[in-house]
């Protein structure tokens, strides 16, 4: 499941998916209607890949919980998030067993299931473990390509080097 370039926007219902960076701000498309919108700096936007939910041991990614939902569903979809706050969280509690009741409201079930049936609805969702990418592979990654450029740029400044010292200093009259 990439959940990667998805949105959450306040004040407006729904998912978006991020399209294109804009100077002062970003593009973004309803996953409910396909409209494209303009986001402004100022608003407030979360990426479902950085959100987490309170449990009694640590804080548990959206994405897995999303995934938890998928394997259970067998990626279909779940229930509405317009049933009955009780059922809803008992729902929750089969996915989810350690969640933190204190710490977690039913409008926070619910959004997280209106969340799942939006994905579910376009094809996004998946009972699959994501390839998890550590800051270790990353940082070898960047460090390959920042060597790979060197490597294209010391050829061309070997030339350059080259070329100065070929040709024939002018003579100077003292």
């Amino acid at each position: 499941m990439n959940v990667e370039k998805i949105l959450a926007i306040s004040g407006k219902p729904g998912l978006f998916e991020l399209k294109i960076q804009t100077r002062s701000g970003f593009v973004a498309e309803s996953l409910l209607d396909g409209k494209k919108i303009t986001v402004g700096m100022k608003s407030n936007v979360s990426l479902l890949s950085e959100i987490s939910m309170y449990t009694f041991s640590e804080e548990k990614p959206l994405v897995e919980i999303l995934r938890a939902i998928a394997v259970k569903e067998n990626e279909g979809q779940a229930i509405s998030h317009k049933e009955d706050t009780a059922k809803l969280v008992a729902y929750f509690s089969e996915i989810v067993p350690d969640y933190d009741t204190d710490r977690v409201y039913p409008s926070d079930i619910k959004k997280v299931l209106n969340w799942y049936n939006m994905l579910q609805a376009k094809g996004m969702v998946s009972k699959e473990e994501p390839k998890v990418e550590n800051a270790e592979s990353i940082k070898e990654q960047v460090v390959e390509e920042v060597a790979q450029a060197k490597e294209k740029k010391a050829p061309k400044a070997e030339k350059e080097a080259a070329e100065k010292s070929e040709k024939p200093k002018a003579k100077t009259k003292k």
